[in-house]
């Protein structure tokens, strides 16, 4: 089993998948299988981020999560149970205390994506060693799952969009407050409006002051990716996007342009990013 972790500034995600030896076998446990979820992606949890957790207790957690689904491991039976770690992370005191847990606890072949980290991918960005681990995941897994040229959305802490072009080069993108932070600014300057669900209201003409802030939010960001997408494809001509990030059920069912939506986009350009080091090199990255 393949142990994927993308570290952003709020929310963690980690996938286990299924090694090419597993995939016929049925799990240990049974599996509900989302919409758009991969096929050889066993399990999946979504943690908040914690910047100062240290590497014994990051080990310490992805054991336990694993005991979840009856994966009972100890380190002298890693290398038996596990072929290996790719890590992207958007929070440097993480990417460190991961680096140190993996040394440490993991006796595995371990990826980082990182300047220097092979992705298949050409990066046509003025620096190419700015662009974020988790876009440069998010770009390798769309080209993998569809045809070129591409925009993924990423609807997270920020949401950004990134663009691919018909010959599978990463072309560059927009970067953009997410919906939390945008939210939570407004929150925090207007002594009299208070915090709301994220969920689309009753009209776009809101009734009420929650309604009014919900319609602000969830139309108006779902009109940010259209108007966003619509000016990037009047550059890059027609392409399919693709939607991800932990806010994009919210805003894919009101979005005009949005064609798929992919929740473990991310984990699967990590699983390839893997899969092109370690066969390459059988080192540890």
């Amino acid at each position: 089993m393949l142990l994927a972790l993308d570290v952003g500034n709020t929310h963690t995600v980690i996938g286990v998948f299924a090694d090419a030896s597993e995939k016929a076998e049925p799990s240990e446990t049974p599996v509900r299988r989302l919409p758009g979820e991969l096929p050889d992606l066993r399990y999946h949890w979504r943690i908040a981020t914690v910047a100062d957790r240290t590497a014994d207790e990051h080990a310490l957690l992805l054991v336990d999560y694993l005991r979840l689904v009856g994966v009972d491991i100890r380190a002298d039976e890693l290398p038996k149970r596990l072929s290996g770690i790719a890590i992207s992370s958007s929070v440097p005191s993480a990417t460190s205390a991961l680096r140190e847990m993996a040394q440490r606890w993991f006796p595995i072949p371990t990826v980082i994506i990182e300047p220097g980290i092979r992705t298949g991918m050409p990066i046509l960005y003025d620096n190419p060693k700015e662009v974020g681990a988790d876009r440069i995941a998010n770009a390798v897994g769309a080209i993998d799952l569809f045809e070129t040229p591409l925009i993924v959305v990423d609807l997270g802490t920020a949401t950004t969009f990134d663009v691919i072009s018909a010959a599978g080069e990463y072309l560059g993108g927009a970067i953009t407050p997410g919906i939390e932070i945008s939210t939570d600014a407004l929150f925090g300057a207007a002594a009299a409006l208070r915090r709301v669900e994220l969920v689309e209201p009753r009209h776009v003409i809101g009734k009420s002051t929650v309604e009014s802030i919900q319609s602000g939010v969830i139309y108006g960001y779902a009109a940010l990716v259209d108007g966003l997408c619509r000016r990037i494809k009047d550059e890059l001509g027609e392409a399919t996007v693709i939607a991800t990030g932990g806010l994009a059920t919210v805003i894919r069912p009101l979005s005009r342009e949005i064609d798929h939506h992919e929740p473990w986009l991310t984990l699967h350009g990590l699983r390839l990013v893997f899969e092109r080091n370690v066969e390459r090199s059988g080192a540890r990255q």
